[in-house]
Order: structure tokens, then sequence, then C-alpha cells
């Protein structure tokens, strides 16, 4: 394949210095130099080499390659650029940050479907709560709320609106009675939950008459695990919270019951996001239409 070769020093400062601005004080260029070189170069292998946001600037899998090829004998960097924009077909590691709470996504269907359909993908899913730049940790994609996507991501639906539903066991309700407004709660065992120790617990939100308000429900047991909140709540351990879809089948069954369901507002949902459009590597671009199509289908 033809590539412009001095492109490829702008490649190479971009990777070593991990900052546009840095590579173009380097080159003795403009940073939008920089920026139209690399452009130049994801449009001539037809895939995103540098990933980058308004924080910071990653190499893809396809631009560690890149980097590792350029170390080799001349010899056989003709051979390793044409493997780079190979036969276009998704394959590689795509790496995925995802919320604890995306029930729908990580109930098993949607990821076990699209590598079945996606043989050649290997996929590393990092299930945390923690709030990080996937960019600058080597993420491909993050699954997340909408409300706390960065507004430089672009965003793909995979939920509807959600609501976050209160349930206690009947067994617990039996003994300690139904609270039948938020405030009760304080008086109640409630299991809470918070991403990290260094965080304080999660404030219960509600709506009361159009209003928003939120409480701080002092919870006996604090936990950063969705589903040993689950367990102790089937156990009659208290009463928590957490979106509908965790707590739908337990209540259909009648092994937890739901509280103050007109208290409870609906908010954005989950989203698969990522940097940028342009030249999207194509397992990514394999995800993002499984996933519209995952969506389109249970709509």
């Amino acid at each position: 394949m033809k590539i412009d070769l001095n492109l490829l020093p702008i490649f190479i400062a971009v990777a070593e210095e991990s900052n546009f601005t840095k590579a173009a004080a380097r080159l003795g260029v403009t940073r939008s130099a920089v920026s139209q070189g690399i452009r130049r170069l994801e449009d001539a292998f037809g895939t995103m080499l540098v990933m980058r946001t308004t924080r910071s600037v990653n190499l893809t899998e396809a631009g560690e390659q890149l980097r590792a090829s350029l170390s080799l004998p001349l010899s056989g960097i003709d051979a390793a650029l044409d493997d780079i924009a190979s036969d276009n077909k998704p394959r590689g590691l795509l790496r995925i940050a995802v919320t604890s709470i995306a029930e729908e996504f990580l109930s098993g269907p949607l990821i076990a479907s699209f590598a079945v359909a996606n043989p050649l993908i290997r996929l590393d899913i990092v299930v945390t709560d923690e709030e990080f730049d996937i960019v600058a940790a080597g993420y491909d994609a993050g699954v997340r709320l909408g409300e706390v996507i960065e507004k430089d991501m672009i965003a793909v639906p995979l939920t509807g609106m959600q609501c976050e539903v209160v349930v206690a066991s009947p067994s617990y309700l039996a003994a300690n009675g139904t609270p039948v407004h938020p405030r009760e709660l304080v008086h109640h065992q409630c299991i809470g939950w918070r991403p990290s120790p260094d965080v304080a617990p999660y404030r219960w939100p509600f709506e009361e008459k159009r209003r928003a308000f939120d409480l701080a429900v002092e919870p006996q047991i604090t936990t950063n695990d969705l589903r040993l909140m689950l367990r102790l709540a089937l156990a009659g351990g208290g009463i928590t919270l957490a979106t509908q879809e965790t707590f739908r089948p337990y209540i259909e069954s009648g092994q937890l019951v739901s509280l103050l369901d007109e208290f409870l507002p609906q908010f954005p949902g989950f989203y698969l996001y990522f940097p940028q459009r342009r030249n999207i590597a194509p397992k990514l671009r394999a995800l993002i239409d499984h996933v519209r199509e995952w969506r389109r289908q249970s709509t």
C-alpha cells in the first residue's frame, strides 16, 4: 500500500508524547498540522490510530501495531503496513468498561450474541463504577448512564428511560412495617451502595409533586456490589434501591416487594459511549451496530 512516509514522524511524535501540542512543539509545526497529519494517516489506513478527547491521547490497537511495526527492519515495514490496513474485518481485542448497574448489557445475551457473530474479536470487559477517562485508560468504549457521560463522547442508546426502585422482602416488611413516605426510611434497616470506600454512600433520589429531593438513608450495610445488595434484600436484610431491571424478576415472582413507587423519578438510560466518529475501528463499529440492532429489537 502507498503511505505518505512524511506522516510517520508525526505519528511517532504523537505516540511518544501522548499529546498533540507537545508533538507539535517537538516537530516545530502547529498543533493543527499534527492533527491533520494523523487524520490523513488514518484515512490512508482506513482505521483509527489515535483515540483523542479534550482530556487525553492514546493509541488504538492499530496504532500500537503501527508503532511496533516502525521499529522493524525496512524490509518488513511494507508488509506490516499492509497488515494494519488488511481486510477491514472486525478483529482484535475490544476493551470495554461497564458500570455494574448496566443490567441490560451485563445480563449475558447481548454480549454472548455479539461474540457468536464476531468470532475474531476478543472481548475484555471490566465491570467498574469508578469514573475515569476511558481513552487515557486504554479502553475502546464504555457503558454508563447518559447523565454522567462526558460531553465530548459519542453515545449510542442501549436502553430507554430508567427508573430506580426501592425493594424489601415480604419477611422484612412483616417484621418491620412498610414505609409510606421516603422520609420514613431513616427508621428502617437500609442496604446502601457506593462505588469505593472513600466515597459517601449514594443518596437515594425521590420526587414529590414534581419536585426532586434525595435522602441520605444512613444504611446499616454499605457495599459496592450490586449482587450482594440483591442477596441481602432477598434474605430479609433490609430495604435497598437499584435500577428496576435488576429487581424486576424478583418483584414479579413475589420474592421482593416494590415500595414508594409514586416517589420514584425516571432518568436517562444507559449508553454505549466512545470518542469520535471518524475511522472507527471495525471491531468497535461491529459492537455499535450490534447494540443498535439489539435496541431496535427490544423496542
